[in-house]
């Protein structure tokens, strides 16, 4: 133990020494964290619309107003023709198209019934679905409001009245935050300690360490914990960063917070010590460490794409990816408020992931050193 705190001190120093490395630990995360945090979002907002309306009437100018008032359109053009309406589409100066028959204002007035047309730009799936999504509310909506005083015609004996747990309002940015949390801390993490060893190798320091009477356990914890500890104060700043500025909230525990993270970043570090094991420079650290914490990190977590809706192969291989577990865990701690017994096995599987890679890590080290 004695071995590896002197290893730790050592470490320590470097790092407080070499502003350049400390402060891309403690403020890049943050600063990518805002970054993206603005940057990515799936809550569609100001969808260019043109409007052709051929009625002209009352109705036709409050369907139009109600689209426009809504906050998810801008009004773009008035458009008369059918070649217009292409080029706008074309040029994709808009992204739907509110078409107003003749005769709508007559239909309501007369409780017949009426059509309205929607052209939808559907380069990109998503944002088509979700504007369709709009305008369909917007419009039965309206239709319900011209119909006061009578039955819809959609109404039915029984409604349904949705009500969302954990966010109410749907906003993208607490799905969103808690995954790049995750997905920060992990590259950081990795990257990190993949360089340390890989560092020691290119300045010739390497051979003096394994001189020394120092076995590589005490090796591997020594490097760990210095880099743990910076680590766990960059991602306490960026949960604390994404608080303050997303209004991500805290409904749960923080020392279940801090366990989680703990596990999680040990892994990470683990993960970085044994990748630099396997590289002699830091080209190629840097590469690897990149190739196993980006890519997973990003499409096998559960980040941004849904893991039930993978491939059964996809699916198998995202139970090595230690972010799965983490991300559950943090969504289940701020959003849920929720206790140990609700992601326990993910804390275990963390657990599971952390001795492994430090067990690698050491055993491959071992090697080397003989």
């Amino acid at each position: 133990m004695r071995k590896a705190i002197a290893v730790s001190r050592k470490e320590f120093r470097q790092i407080v020494r070499d502003r350049r490395t400390l402060t891309i630990l403690l403020f890049v995360p943050a600063f990518f964290l805002l970054l993206y945090g603005y940057a990515l979002n799936f809550d569609i907002r100001h969808v260019g619309l043109a409007v052709d309306d051929r009625d002209r009437s009352q109705e036709s100018r409050s369907l139009i107003s109600a689209f426009v008032n809504s906050g998810y359109f801008d009004l773009v053009a008035s458009v008369d023709d059918d070649a217009e309406t292409t080029r706008l589409m074309d040029r994709n100066d808009v992204r739907a198209v509110l078409v107003v028959p003749f005769g709508l204002g007559r239909a309501v007035r007369t409780n017949r019934p009426a059509a309205v047309q929607v052209l939808l730009n559907g380069d990109n799936a998503n944002t088509a679905t979700t504007v369709m999504a709009y305008a369909l509310t917007i419009v039965r909506s309206e239709s319900a409001r011209y119909q006061r005083g009578l039955t819809p015609v959609d109404a039915a004996l029984v409604s349904v009245e949705p009500r969302v747990w954990y966010n109410p309002q749907l906003r993208s940015t607490l799905f969103l935050v808690p995954g790049l949390i995750a997905y920060i801390a992990m590259i950081t993490a990795v990257v990190s300690t993949a360089l340390s060893i890989v560092r020691e190798k290119e300045r010739g320091t390497m051979e003096q360490v394994r001189m020394a009477p120092l076995d590589a356990f005490s090796f591997v914890v020594g490097k760990t914990v210095p880099y743990f500890i910076v680590s766990l104060v960059s991602a306490m700043g960026i949960i604390v960063v994404a608080m303050l500025l997303f209004d991500l909230p805290m409904r749960g525990s923080w020392f279940l917070l801090l366990a989680a993270l703990s596990l999680f970043l040990i892994g990470a570090l683990g993960l970085g010590l044994f990748i630099s094991s396997l590289a002699d420079t830091q080209q190629v650290a840097f590469q690897l460490a990149l190739l196993a914490s980006f890519l997973p990190t990003l499409m096998l977590s559960g980040f941004i794409f849904p893991i039930a809706s993978m491939p059964v192969f996809l699916r198998a291989v995202t139970y090595g990816v230690p972010a799965r577990y983490f991300l559950i865990a943090l969504r289940t701690i701020v959003l849920k408020g929720a206790g140990i017994g609700a992601f326990w096995e993910d804390l275990v599987a963390l657990a599971i992931f952390a001795a492994l890679v430090l067990t690698l890590a050491a055993v491959r080290l071992r090697r080397q050193w003989t």
